[in-house]
């Protein structure tokens, strides 16, 4: 789905960056927010741990214009977004992948239409080392030898940071795998695209949250992991990731072009009635998400602000 909608936003990349500074990457053309009356309530958001940051600064912002409106967020990990949609213990089921089969089988079953997907917006999956390690970069099946079991990518295993091409002190130290727990969004995303669907080695040590895989990586000069762009510290590096050409940083154009492979857009599943208009307290949340505001946010959390042709397909989707 991310590979597709790079093809089309090729000239984007270019208007944007001369229509704003460098340090901005906002879309002139994305819809500025106008508060409405009328909006009062509670909001519940239950999902992706990757988003969790995010949420709160959207809540926090959206509570300003609002302040009526009482918002709780939770984010243990994108598979405890479907179940809250189907027991309406949440308006908001924010995800770093798309539901599965299964998952939209059994909303359909509860209610007899599938749940509404939004874009709001998008991370590159980062490969992190500690700031101190050499390795210049690093190419899909070399991440597949290192964290599979299963090596669907076909390359040989991996299993110290000479099997990289370090040497010296490096040579014959063991890498330290850091990852996520089967509930992440991004646990399930990582096992797709860079494992393609292969199974985890079980030396992997699985952590409990997005920023704890960049902690452990700071923490250990053998260490690599996997996390979201918005999760970079000091004390680690981003690498350059190639699939079979060169190696790419995770940087926005890259995003875009799809040069950089493990580009994802970030997800909230919504309940849209096909014969009813969202609840206006959801709707008008998702609409600040969508707007020049709440892109800006997107920013400032560290992920990439979607450009104005995404935010217009996703905003028809809830304004009937």
């Amino acid at each position: 789905m991310f590979q597709k909608f790079c093809l089309i936003t090729l000239a984007f990349v270019a208007t944007a960056a001369d229509a704003y500074p460098r340090e901005s990457l906002l879309d002139p053309e994305l819809p500025e927010y106008q508060v409405v009356e009328g909006v009062s309530g509670n909001l519940n958001s239950i999902g992706s741990d990757t988003l969790n940051n995010q949420l709160t600064r959207w809540a926090e912002a959206f509570r300003q214009l609002y302040p009526g409106v009482t918002i709780g967020i939770e984010g243990k990990g994108s598979a405890t977004a479907p179940p809250a949609l189907i027991e309406s213990t949440a308006q908001i089921g924010p995800m770093s992948r798309e539901m599965k089969g299964e998952e939209i089988d059994a909303f359909v079953a509860r209610y007899g239409y599938p749940p509404t997907l939004i874009r709001v917006a998008i991370d590159a999956l980062a490969i992190y080392v500690h700031k101190d390690n050499p390795l210049p970069s690093i190419s899909l099946n070399q991440i597949d030898g290192a964290y599979s079991a299963t090596l669907k990518r076909g390359g040989p295993p991996v299993s110290t940071w000479g099997d990289l091409g370090l040497a010296g002190d490096w040579e014959r130290q063991p890498i330290s795998l850091l990852g996520r727990n089967s509930a992440s969004g991004t646990y399930g995303f990582f096992k797709d695209v860079a494992l393609a669907r292969g199974d985890f080695r079980s030396t992997v040590k699985e952590q409990p949250g997005s920023s704890s895989v960049v902690q452990g990586v700071a923490a250990d000069l053998y260490a690599i992991g996997y996390s979201g762009i918005a999760y970079k510290t000091s004390g680690v590096r981003v690498l350059p990731v190639s699939d079979g050409g060169e190696a790419h940083e995770p940087t926005y154009e890259a995003c875009l072009s799809g040069d950089y492979p493990l580009a994802r857009f970030l997800f909230v599943y919504v309940n849209i009635p096909p014969d009813r208009e969202l609840d206006i307290l959801t709707r008008e949340f998702l609409r600040f998400i969508l707007s020049r505001q709440g892109q800006r946010i997107v920013e400032e959390i560290g992920y990439y602000p979607m450009p104005a042709e995404v935010v217009k397909e996703e905003l028809n989707k809830i304004v009937k």
